[in-house]
């Protein structure tokens, strides 16, 4: 029987010749890969940006990016810090209070501001990260049952309006108390914790769609407020369909920055929107440099409660192992060579050793944090023999991005050598080392460095040296 209509109603009863099958396919995917280009980003994210400034405006607080993605949404002249809350965190049937994400240097921007809006986003297909609508309400919900326990009025979690079954609010709801008690267990001064911050946290949420809830003025001088927004506006088709705009632009730019950053995006702005699509990876990769070339050296970080070990960033490769101008009377550099180079330089003639210097030779990445296992003995060797003449001695601790092996190294020290209040002892033979004796002190390098983020092979490689020792 003849088909009574003869047109095609759907796609799948279109039928083409295998090559011109192969042009279609090859035709969707330029188009694609042109609508996802680095300008289309880039105006997408400046389009969202303008959304941030607005909330951040409308409710007269500054703006705090989420990590990593956060930032690209910010000038660099507006942003007042950095989050580090994870969607994984976030995640159905994985809710969690992160103990190596404390986040608790946003107490001090908090109270210093009455508040602040935590700025992410999420790619196609969502209209909120999980970050803003799971993992920040248990962070808020925790610090308030911890830091006022008597105040029961902010002990529940706070969700954003539709968008979570009641299901997955109640067993979040649970879990809290639990959360609680792990935080406790770190051992940090709950009542300097609640100094701090001063006031209990209330969470708002701003989207496109809706700001919500709002509080009158006389409220708010009863809390800090945490307004959590989700800055693209959410694209239900194809890219395509949008003219260019892009949701969620700032996400995974490994994949498309060409090693481009926020701070180099904003301080060159016009510069790179001036720019060819072709030529920008060149002109990036030119930005890049001078970037490096005009970079301050980080400032240490002491490492409290200790009043002697200090956390940084690694000099440039160029740059004098000695180039500290003797501040700092012992210091250990997880990813130079023995040899004083960094890992993967040349260098025409090695400088002469130091014996205050220790270069552990770290590669980068995971295999740095399997080697740092091998050589937290020469850690230990070295801190005793400076630090047991002189307990008062500084001692810097550096790597490549001041956040990993860095403090998987001061980890070791400060579980090893020094009491519960931060002084040196020496070697602590009678101190049982378990998991909850290191989480504690790592505490203290997460409360004193908001960025540092030690991964989990350096935590195993710590973990495994200190707890199988003889």
């Amino acid at each position: 029987m003849a088909n009574p209509n003869p047109y095609p109603t759907s796609i799948s009863s279109l039928h083409f010749p295998l090559s011109a099958h192969q042009s279609i396919s090859q035709t969707l995917s330029a188009l694609r890969k042109s609508t996802l280009s680095i300008t289309n980003r880039l105006r997408s994210i400046e389009t969202d940006s303008a959304f941030a400034q607005h909330v951040a405006q409308h409710y007269e607080l500054p703006l705090v990016a989420n990590e990593r993605c956060g930032s690209w949404y910010i000038p660099t002249e507006r942003k007042a810090g950095s989050a580090y809350f994870k969607s994984t965190d976030g995640h159905e049937g994985q809710w969690n209070f992160s103990l190596r994400r404390l986040n608790l240097h946003l107490l001090d921007i908090l109270r210093e501001n009455r508040g602040c809006v935590i700025v992410d986003s999420t790619r196609r297909g969502k209209s909120m990260p999980d970050a803003l609508c799971k993992t920040v309400p248990i962070w808020a919900a925790v610090i308030n049952r911890a830091l006022f326990p008597d105040n029961k009025t902010y002990h529940n979690v706070q969700f954003p309006p539709d968008l979570l079954g009641a299901s997955e609010e109640w067993q979040i709801e649970k879990r809290i108390d639990q959360f609680v008690i792990s935080l406790r267990s770190l051992k940090l001064n709950m009542q300097e914790l609640k100094t701090r911050l001063g006031k209990p946290l209330r969470l708002a949420w701003a989207t496109r769609e809706y700001f919500w809830p709002e509080y009158s003025e006389e409220e708010m001088d009863d809390f800090h407020l945490m307004v959590l927004c989700s800055v693209s506006k959410r694209v239900h088709g194809a890219e395509m369909s949008e003219g260019g705009y892009i949701q969620g632009a700032g996400d995974d730019s490994e994949a498309w920055a060409c090693g481009l950053t926020p701070n180099i995006f904003w301080d060159n702005k016009p510069t790179l929107f001036a720019t060819d699509e072709g030529d920008l990876p060149e002109l990036i990769k030119q930005l890049v440099q001078k970037h490096h070339q005009e970079m301050k050296a980080e400032d240490a970080v002491l490492i409290k409660p200790t009043s002697n070990v200090y956390i940084r960033k690694s000099r440039q490769p160029d740059e004098q192992v000695k180039g500290e101008g003797n501040s700092f009377n012992v210091q250990i550099n997880c990813n130079r060579k023995e040899d004083g180079r960094a890992d993967g330089s040349e260098s025409k003639s090695a400088p002469a050793e130091d014996p205050k210097v220790l270069n552990l030779g770290c590669p980068p990445g995971k295999l740095g944090s399997r080697h740092l296992r091998k050589v937290l003995d020469k850690v230990e060797q070295f801190v005793t023999s400076h630090l047991s003449r002189d307990s008062s001695q500084s001692i810097m601790v550096t790597c490549e991005n001041g956040r990993d092996l860095s403090a998987g190294t001061i980890l070791t020290i400060i579980c090893l050598f020094y009491d519960r209040e931060g002084n040196y002892k020496g070697p602590q033979g009678n101190v049982s080392i378990n998991k909850d004796y290191i989480r504690q002190r790592l505490a203290w390098i997460l409360s004193s460095k908001e960025d540092v983020n030690p991964s989990r092979s350096t935590l195993q490689s710590v973990n495994s040296y200190l707890m199988n020792r003889p």
